[in-house]
């Protein structure tokens, strides 16, 4: 048997990581993993199309100010899990069965509302002086006032 050295593309979020299209619970985990990179069109909408997820950066600690899924894991982590989901299962959810706000979205977010609840999702076409289609970069729950 042959040494198969294996190349790793890299792009401007780090190492990108091809294998999880529409596989978002699997792109997640290995995001978690390798604490780095970016798993392209690992999400899909049909509305909206593919949306890669990077694993980002948290730039202010304190105040929880960031981008990618690791500033979504330090912001929200802890309500999700109160919830009863783990962020691996939750953020697809939202993603694909949540009802698309045409009205309180534009072209550098999409909302998506569920009963009960408000999800945000900042879909952004540009993090960090960086280019993408959309990127999930962002998210927040908020309770509806009754």
């Amino acid at each position: 048997m042959k040494n198969v050295i294996k190349t790793i593309e890299i792009g401007k979020f780090g190492p990108i990581y091809r294998q999880f299209v529409r596989k978002p619970k699997e792109a997640i985990k290995h995001l978690r993993k390798m604490q780095n990179g970016e798993c392209t069109k690992a999400l899909y909408r049909d509305d909206i199309g593919f949306i890669d997820i990077v694993w980002g950066e948290v730039t202010d600690p304190i105040k929880h100010k960031g981008y990618g899924l690791v500033h979504i894991i330090d912001k929200h982590e802890p309500e999700i899990n109160r919830l009863g989901f783990k962020i691996e299962d939750f953020i697809p959810i939202v993603v694909q069965f949540g009802d698309f706000n045409l009205k309180k979205s534009d072209n550098q977010k999409k909302v998506f509302e569920s009963k009960g609840f408000r999800f945000v999702i900042a879909l952004q076409k540009e993090a960090q002086g960086r280019t993408k289609k959309w990127l999930l970069t962002a998210f927040d729950i908020i309770k509806r006032p009754k």
